[in-house]
């Protein structure tokens, strides 16, 4: 018991005070701790790095364009900072704008924050970076800006230490010319001929603010193979109804919109977009009659030649001969070539023929101008 009453009395032995009662082994495993614990305090200290700067680049492809009550709003947003290395950080979008007075040249604006735009509400608006945003004018908005000028432009801006924005330059600045467009025009009709499908609409007749038509410069027409939101292209332009669409294919459906354009030309607005018009073509368009049939007797059965057609949908040709007045077809089937040989003619008579032209669709042409011939 005199050991344990001795350690009871003493304040506290210490490895360190009392070194040399140690085992040895005790002593080999203090020095390699101590020894593991100075690499792992040397491995948390060291030189702070400060947080990596993320200032978007500018903005340089900014377009706009009045549709209707609202302003298109196109650019693609940037990928990279400043300094070339890549935005890992959420992007907000601010949309400026300014009235522009006149005379005043676009160097000496700076326009305000109009809207922000932060990453969940801009995402919907963008594909592959490319962002497309529609812009609304309030009813006081625009009965204050129409007939002026406004300029628009696009800043983008990261967050950084304690939330501090980052923000880029300015985007190019966009001249936006506010005009009093129509209302949208009613639904396209569409006309199928042999050629085209003509759209045809009917002019507006009131602007927005319910003034008469004024500074009407034509017409766009949109085409869609789906008619779904956002596929429709620009097919062409037109000054007045209607516009053809020559380039089509029988048995498929096309979408038509039609928009009424205003203004000066690289000043331009439209109005919304009339309902679409829908048509699935179907040819419903014989070939034209065959031309020059002529023909010969010879060796008991009757030769036929005549002038190729040209259609590009030609599947063929009928021959029909007249026996007492009623046409009976030759061929049981088309005629690929403008030729053919009756070898039932009966001899001694006087003949009729005529030939027609089918197409693929099964459009039978009127028939050919009758030849006549006499068999020996």
């Amino acid at each position: 018991m005199k050991p344990y009453s001795r350690i009871r009395r003493t304040a506290g032995p210490s490895i360190i005070s009392h070194p040399t009662r140690l085992p040895k082994r005790a002593l080999r495993a203090l020095v390699v701790a101590s020894a593991i614990g100075g690499l792992f305090a040397c491995g948390v200290r060291g030189t702070p790095h400060p947080p990596r700067l993320e200032r978007p680049a500018r903005i340089t492809d900014l377009s706009v364009a009045q549709v209707g009550q609202s302003l298109e709003i196109h650019c693609r947003l940037p990928q990279l900072t400043t300094d070339g290395e890549r935005l890992t950080k959420p992007l907000e979008v601010e949309i400026l704008r300014a009235v522009a007075p006149q005379g005043a040249g676009l160097s000496k604006l700076e326009p305000e924050v109009w809207t922000t735009l932060m990453r969940n509400e801009w995402l919907p608006y963008a594909q592959d970076n490319n962002l497309s945003y529609s812009m609304h004018l309030t009813e006081r908005e625009f009965h204050d800006w129409r007939g002026q000028t406004l300029v628009v432009g696009v800043r983008t801006l990261t967050r950084g230490f304690r939330h501090r924005a980052l923000e880029s330059d300015p985007s190019n600045l966009v001249e936006v010319p506010i005009w009093d467009v129509s209302e949208p025009l009613g639904s396209a009709k569409c006309v199928v001929t042999e050629k085209s499908v003509d759209v045809q609409f009917s002019p507006p007749t009131r602007t927005l603010s319910g003034e008469p038509i004024h500074d009407l410069a034509g017409y766009r027409i949109y085409r869609s193979l789906t008619g779904d939101a956002g596929s429709y292209e620009l097919l062409g332009e037109t000054a007045a109804s209607p516009y053809r669409d020559g380039q089509f294919e029988f048995g498929r459906a096309y979408y038509y919109e039609v928009r009424a354009v205003f203004g000066k030309p690289g000043h331009l607005a439209m109005s919304d977009a009339s309902p679409a018009g829908k048509v699935t073509p179907r040819d419903v368009f014989p070939p034209a009659p065959p031309q020059g049939l002529s023909s010969i007797y010879s060796a008991g059965a009757v030769e036929l030649v005549w002038t190729a057609n040209t259609e590009a949908d030609l599947a063929g040709y009928n021959v029909y001969r007249l026996d007492n007045q009623t046409p009976q077809r030759l061929n049981k089937e088309l005629l690929r070539t403008p030729i053919f040989r009756d070898t039932t003619a009966p001899p001694g008579k006087t003949l009729s023929y005529y030939v027609t032209a089918v197409d693929v669709s099964g459009n039978e042409s009127k028939a050919s101008a009758p030849e006549e011939v006499e068999t020996k």
